[in-house]
């Protein structure tokens, strides 16, 4: 568990500095600039991301179950799994009626995403891993539709083509995903 934690906090701790501590972000960035700032970001993202896949493949060793999951647990997961996939994809798609109702759709895949496989696990790892993803959903969304609205920032839609695109792209990265990376990555077949 000490692997699962340790890759959490190095994950979480770049990405949750415009959280706490935005202006410290911005006079860093302002002092290091802007390429080796977004390098140590993703170098201590990437580190943290390894040693939480390390670390939930040895907590899944020895699980210490806390729940049973019910039943429609795996159905609502593949399900909160496709619209997270689809909000990503969104999110990256400038223009999309998406990213103009939620403001933040990757945040809110995210949430989805996390919520989703609460409802189909139940070990403590799992509780540990997307209960963490899904408070810093939760927070990191809440500080930015904040500062958005006190910064009168909107993102308006371009057409619905977009939203199309972006649901489509989000059914195939979904089925890609499922059917190909998700045991080698994880070591589960969803389905």
């Amino acid at each position: 568990m000490s692997w699962l934690i340790l890759g959490l906090l190095l994950f979480f701790g770049p990405h949750s500095v415009r959280i706490f501590a935005d202006d410290w972000r911005s006079t860093t960035i302002a002092r290091v600039g802007v390429p080796a700032w977004k390098g140590l970001y993703t170098l201590v993202s990437i580190i943290g991301l390894l040693f939480i896949i390390h670390g939930y493949g040895v907590a899944r060793t020895d699980p210490t179950l806390l729940w049973m999951p019910p039943a429609w647990g795996r159905h609502a997961t593949a399900l909160l799994s496709l619209v997270a996939f689809v909000l990503v994809a969104a999110a990256y798609l400038p223009g999309t009626h998406i990213r103009e109702k939620i403001g933040h759709p990757m945040l809110v895949g995210v949430k989805a995403w996390a919520l989703g496989h609460l409802l189909s696990n139940g070990t403590l790892a799992d509780l540990v891993l997307f209960g963490i993803f899904l408070t810093w959903a939760i927070a990191h969304f809440a500080v930015s539709r904040r500062r958005d609205r006190a910064e009168g920032r909107t993102y308006p839609a371009a057409g619905w083509s977009r939203d199309a695109i972006a649901i489509v792209l989000g059914i195939v990265a979904t089925g890609i995903f499922a059917m190909w990376l998700h045991v080698p990555l994880i070591g589960v077949r969803p389905f």
